[in-house]
């Protein structure tokens, strides 16, 4: 009697393994999918922080170059002055990333009512094509088409140009 429920032991505990087996199967592939959709969101959150701050610098060098101070009196070179300013240090931060691109305008703001002046703000678009690294995020996440595995991340920064108070 003894033999026999031992061996009806060893059975349901080979039944057991195999049930563990199977539930591994079946659980792992979904916990993988989400540890590397949680992986990739920080690394699209680490891009996210880099082309914001690089738009902000970008757009701190512009308006000191759209200035009167920068380039020439007329606003339409001093803006073009800037973007060409801006697009040379773009190049400098990022040499191997030929999709990044910069562009800036100047906008007429509100009249200053101490100097009488009209203000102006350079308005700087930064485009930033994020490369999404880890499998099954291109799926969910990448702009069309999907199997380039990027998500174009558009940074818009406003900095007003400092004019001087006499003239």
């Amino acid at each position: 009697m003894g033999i026999v429920r031992s061996m009806a032991g060893a059975a349901r505990r080979a039944a057991r393994a195999g049930q563990v087996t199977v539930e591994l199967l079946l659980v792992l592939p979904v916990f993988m999918l989400l540890l590397f959709f949680i992986m990739e969101m920080g690394n699209l959150g680490f891009q996210t922080i880099l082309a914001h701050h690089c738009a902000y610098e970008l757009a701190r060098i512009g308006s000191m170059m759209a200035g009167p101070n920068g380039g020439n009196a007329k606003q339409a070179a001093n803006q073009g002055e800037a973007n060409v300013r801006m697009r040379s240090v773009l190049k400098e931060m990022f040499p191997q990333s030929p999709g990044v691109n910069v562009d800036g305008i100047l906008v007429q703001t509100l009249k200053d009512p101490q100097s009488g002046q009209m203000g102006e703000d350079l308005l700087v678009t930064l485009t930033f094509p994020a490369k999404l690294i880890f499998p099954g995020s291109s799926y969910f996440l990448a702009d069309p088409p999907k199997g380039s595995r990027i998500k174009k991340i558009i940074v818009r920064v406003r900095m007003p140009v400092e004019k001087p108070y006499f003239q």
